[in-house]
């Protein structure tokens, strides 16, 4: 008897026919029903593959013969529960293949009907009249092959073939994946692959609007922008050239939000900026409150950068200066803590505005022979110098687990690549301005993060709110700072350290070189964590179960998958479970769901605020620049909530503070309230946007 060796594929393709995929499948099957027994698979996947070569000698099978035959091989040896479970399966596969046939993409990869939207709309190249025309798989190899070419520029025999294989095999994996402007440029013409740029704010009509017309470039190119507004004269000053009156950084804010909202990022991503104050700026309060109203500079995160002095003051209840930035002078006094008050309510009461702990974060600049930091990115976890651009990219944990266990040598082995990946960025990038270019080069900073890490959790049974999960992330962290930072000086070696690295701060400890001035950042990673199937950022999640929008009629109940198969396996998962978790998201007080894992999957909402601050300062303690995190709050939440996580923010040594109180905006990407199909007509569920995947859920937030 011949034995098949060959397979059409739906999309007409004929490949390798893998005998093994049809005992995972059985596999699949039995322990939907309970059977975990990868003998039995193999015996009846071995009577599957017996029959495909009786019927298919001299033509070659599709994947529809071959799973008639496996449904039929299940119900001849008496499994019809078995057989059931496949025939659910493949129909559940099925409805997901014809939901992306809509979307217009081939899905070379076995991607969740969300993450083929989510590469439709922002990632996929597209032809003149809007049709996606690359696969996945062909999108990561645009992206691996334009970034191994850097290879050539330090090493003409370098094998830049091997290079390539190596940065595709990661992305592909979903081991590792890039900031968003590097997944949808590289390749491309237009070539631009930072995702964080900080642009100077001087005082003169000239340099502001020169400013704005970078920050539309960049912009288009799908990057977001910083600015420190501390720069520019108060309002009501005079201006010396007309002897008129300055209309301040709050109105200038404005219109360079006007502008954003015209540009939308080449139309792939939505503008994002962020403002930042300083606290001893004579036009301070009007700052704090410029968010106040709902729908006003919506296009931007704002924050105040606090100094070590005004915590100080705020702790005494002590006054302190305000100081003209035009001439140096103090204009009057305000007391530290009503500031801090007004901070803390606008921030409960809107979201806005963050803190920007600016002395920690000098404390830690890697450059301070050039200048201060005075801005960051727009989600704050990207300290930077103005014209300086950084490159992400996040290594996905729920990857890096083993059994129980951390697999630390595969660990090691992704962050290796990582850094050659962004370091590589860096010189195939396009810069919109050669200002950025000049200076981004100067410090080659790059910044490697995590995804996935509520996952990790899940998988190695610890809870998110515990000692243990505190101790796992700096554990972890420090695993990737150290050995990214030996990467970097391993090529610092062979290419050269970057050329600031006089009198920088790794000067300073002792190193002899290093390729980048910093090398690890957490970023909040939205998208990208959507596209990897994993949770986002450091962030937990924001439910175990609820309904995601994937467009206008469309909506699809999503599960944690480590809780989907606890509960498989112990026997108490069901739909109608799901769809009763879907009511808030938490798993908490529900009977069905034994206490241990209640325990384990907790929420966002579950977890006590200073949880949220405490992992955020865990794993600041190894990362070089700063922390994307948001302190997700209840609506019953106080002030005086905002206050506590504030000050222990500042005394945990974060760079940065963001809070959240749920329900506090009308426009959110995650709520409340939407309905599924006939299964929910009468109930409310937790219901999420196409986009959103943790953390910050607001649509100020998208990278």
């Amino acid at each position: 008897m011949v034995r098949v060796s060959k397979i059409t594929k739906r999309d007409g393709r004929i490949v390798s026919f893998d005998e093994n995929k049809i005992a995972a499948a059985i596999l699949k099957a039995l322990n939907a029903v309970q059977k975990d027994d990868e003998e039995l698979a193999k015996q009846l996947s071995e009577d599957v593959v017996q029959l495909i070569n009786k019927r298919f000698e001299t033509k070659i099978p599709n994947v529809e013969n071959v799973q008639d035959i496996v449904e039929e091989i299940l119900i001849r040896n008496s499994y019809a529960d078995v057989a059931k479970a496949y025939i659910l399966y493949r129909q559940k596969r099925t409805e997901i293949r014809e939901f992306k046939k809509f979307f217009g993409v081939v899905d070379d990869m076995k991607l969740g009907v969300n993450a083929i939207k989510v590469l439709k709309s922002r990632y996929l190249m597209k032809d003149y009249e809007g049709k996606v025309v690359e696969t996945p798989r062909q999108m990561f190899r645009r992206v691996a092959r334009a970034v191994a070419e850097t290879d050539r520029l330090y090493d003409k025999k370098a094998d830049v073939n091997q290079t390539e294989k190596t940065f595709y095999q990661v992305m592909t994996d979903r081991e590792f994946l890039p900031n968003s402007p590097t997944l949808m440029n590289a390749g491309t013409r237009l070539g631009q692959l930072s995702a964080c740029f900080v642009l100077p704010v001087e005082d003169s009509i000239d340099e502001i609007f020169t400013t704005l017309k970078h920050m539309a470039m960049i912009h288009k190119s799908g990057g977001g922008t910083g600015f420190s507004f501390s720069k520019l004269r108060p309002a009501g000053d005079i201006v010396g050239s007309t002897k008129g009156i300055a209309s301040g950084p709050v109105s200038f804010m404005t219109i360079y939000d006007a502008a954003t909202n015209v540009i939308k990022q080449g139309g792939r991503r939505r503008g994002a900026n962020m403002a930042i104050l300083d606290v001893n700026h004579p036009d301070i309060l009007k700052f704090i409150e410029a968010k106040s109203r709902e729908g006003i500079l919506t296009n931007f995160n704002i924050s105040v950068a606090v100094t070590d002095q005004f915590m100080k003051a705020v702790k005494k209840d002590a006054e302190y200066e305000l100081v003209n930035p035009r001439n140096g002078k103090a204009e009057t006094k305000l007391r530290a803590r009503h500031v801090f008050d007004l901070i803390a309510s606008n921030a409960w009461r809107t979201g806005d505005p963050g803190l920007v702990f600016i002395d920690e974060i000098n404390r830690h600049n890697p450059t301070p022979q050039l200048e201060e930091i005075r801005s960051t990115n727009p989600c704050g976890e990207q300290p930077l110098l103005p014209f300086e651009s950084c490159n992400l990219g996040s290594i996905n944990l729920a990857k890096m687990v083993k059994g129980k266990a951390v697999d630390w040598k595969r660990l090691r082995r992704v962050v290796c690549v990582a850094v050659h990946f962004l370091d590589n960025v860096i010189d195939v990038n396009r810069f919109p301005v050669p200002e950025i270019r000049e200076l981004t080069r100067a410090n080659r900073k790059i910044g490697l993060g995590v995804m996935g890490f509520a996952d990790m959790l899940f998988m190695l049974g610890i809870p998110y709110d515990s000692e243990e999960a505190i101790a796992l992330a700096e554990k972890v962290m420090k695993f990737i700072d150290d050995e990214a930072t030996k990467k970097s000086v391993e090529t610092g070696e062979q290419r050269g350290a970057f050329p600031n690295f006089k009198g920088s701060l790794w000067e300073k400890r002792g190193y002899k070189t290093i390729r980048n001035a910093t090398v690890t950042t957490i970023a909040p990673t939205g998208t990208i964590s959507i596209i990897a199937g994993c949770s986002s950022g450091i962030e937990p999640i924001f439910a175990v179960t609820f309904v995601r929008n994937v467009m206008e009629g469309t909506k699809l109940l999503e599960t944690q998958p480590t809780f989907e198969q606890i509960g498989k396996e112990r026997d108490f998962y069901s739909r109608e479970l799901m769809l009763e978790i879907a009511k808030t998201g938490s798993v908490q007080k529900i009977k069905t769901v034994p206490e241990d894992l209640q325990r384990i999957f907790v929420t966002s909402l579950d977890i006590n605020p200073e949880w949220h601050v405490q992992m955020q300062a865990a794993f600041q303690k190894h990362v070089d620049n700063a922390v994307s995190k948001t302190v997700n709050l209840p609506p019953d939440a106080t002030v005086e909530d905002v206050k506590k996580v504030y000050l222990l923010a500042y005394k945990l040594k974060c760079k940065g503070i963001t809070v959240y109180r749920y329900g506090s905006k009308k426009e959110q990407v995650l709520y409340v309230g939407s309905l599924l199909t006939k299964e929910l007509a009468t109930e409310k569920s937790v219901t999420a946007d196409s986009e959103y995947a943790g953390g910050c859920p607001t649509n100020t937030c998208p990278f």
